[in-house]
């Protein structure tokens, strides 16, 4: 599932078509995804203004200028397609709609903006604008990574007491918001963190440490336009290239890239997932 980075790398290939344009014509191909489409969502979205595109943890806000607010979640494999436009020195021609191309976007201007989601284990939904917050998709999530609510003693206080393992408390989006397995394992790497230390037994100046760490880690992330994994592309249709920066995940086998460690990275499975890290600087 794409996480904060990814999403955010979407948002701003996005944000120059949409923002201060017109919706002229919304087509919905289906009437659902992982779960039902708003009622009359081509209607409510046709003939809108797109105020301002923003994101929220790893959902991606479209405020409207009839008041409403278009939320999406791209799921596991959702994407969202640019064409009709030139985006950076490409243009990308009007495409036909394909097959899980489900819900399309005619902007002022001709971009055609597809959401495509051949396992439709995205969403859409429609919300009150400045109500988002009571969504229940959003309503329980926790601060965002670069966000004055998130920071040292608030992460400190979080942890107090924890018996769940970091690399599950750095999961939980109550906590934090946007985090998803793969940059978990990035940053606890950093941070020489076990995966499966239990969070309230990290001393406070390590758990201190992991704010910046997170946020230089999802900064790094974002520069390089995400990580490309299976189904993910920017909006531009290009790949995002942070993998090749991994340092842990996906890594089992090679060597740890911290200098002097001679350690080699392992792969352990937690909740069903795995996490890469290596044993002899994570402690």
């Amino acid at each position: 599932m794409p996480e904060l980075p990814e999403v955010e790398t979407v948002r701003r290939g996005l944000a120059p078509l949409m923002e201060g344009r017109v919706i002229e014509r919304a087509e919905a191909r289906r009437p659902d995804l992982r779960w039902p489409l708003p009622e009359r969502m081509d209607e409510r979205l046709t003939g809108a203004r797109v105020d301002r595109l923003r994101r929220r943890s790893k959902y991606i806000l479209a405020d409207l200028s009839t008041g409403e607010t278009l939320l999406i979640h791209l799921g596991m494999s959702g994407r969202m397609l640019i064409s009709g436009a030139t985006v950076g020195e490409f243009h990308h021609p009007q495409a036909v709609a394909g097959k899980h191309d489900h819900v399309i976007l005619d902007m002022e201007g001709g971009a055609r903006i597809t959401f495509n989601d051949a396992r439709r284990f995205g969403a859409m939904d429609l919300i009150e604008t400045g109500r988002e917050a009571d969504h229940w998709l959003l309503k329980a999530l926790g601060p965002e990574p670069f966000s004055n609510d998130f920071h040292e003693d608030y992460l400190m206080a979080r942890f107090a007491g924890r018996q769940m393992p970091a690399k599950a408390a750095l999961l939980d989006q109550r906590i934090v918001a946007g985090l998803g397995n793969i940059y978990v394992c990035e940053v606890l790497h950093r941070g020489r963190i076990h995966p499966r230390r239990k969070a309230g037994r990290i001393g406070a100046a390590r758990v201190a440490a992991i704010v910046p760490i997170i946020r230089q880690v999802l900064s790094e992330a974002i520069e390089a336009g995400g990580s490309s994994l299976r189904d993910y592309r920017q909006a531009d249709g290009e790949l995002g290239y942070f993998q090749h920066a991994f340092r842990v995940y996906d890594r089992e086998g090679e060597p740890c890239p911290e200098p002097g460690c001679a350690g080699t990275i392992r792969r352990i499975v937690q909740s069903g997932r795995s996490s890469f890290y290596c044993p002899a600087c994570q402690r």
